[in-house]
């Protein structure tokens, strides 16, 4: 006896949902027991880990080369500049940083901005 394989109604709607869970940014999906829990300090951030999860989505080789956004590397902007780009990000270009990270963060990313070499070999 044969049976057929049939949709139920309802899952066009499911994945929909599966898709839109999926297109979330990381640290929406992220959850933690404590509500108001601040954000690691910058001595537990791994801002390698951070800029190629986070960054390197639009600042390829880790800020070393353009992509969607500009090489980061030998940046002729200041540290200011680049402290308030990241908090809040530029209108259709950049998304604001300044909720996700908290400012010692944030200087640990600039840190890494301005200590980025040319990769070796």
């Amino acid at each position: 006896m044969r049976r057929e394989l049939r949709i139920p109604a309802l899952a066009p709607i499911g994945i929909v949902a599966l898709s839109l869970i999926a297109a979330m940014p990381a640290s929406a999906q992220q959850t933690s027991n404590a509500p108001n829990e601040p954000p690691p300090s910058d001595a537990s951030l791994d801002v390698n880990q951070v800029f190629a999860s986070t960054c390197g989505w639009c600042h390829s080789d880790g800020g070393r080369m353009a992509g969607k956004g500009p090489q980061l590397m030998h940046s002729q902007r200041s540290d200011d500049y680049l402290r308030e780009r990241i908090k809040i990000g530029k209108s259709g270009a950049m998304p604001a940083f300044g909720e996700v990270f908290d400012d010692a963060q944030i200087d640990a990313i600039v840190k890494y901005i301005r200590e980025l070499k040319p990769d070796q070999g």
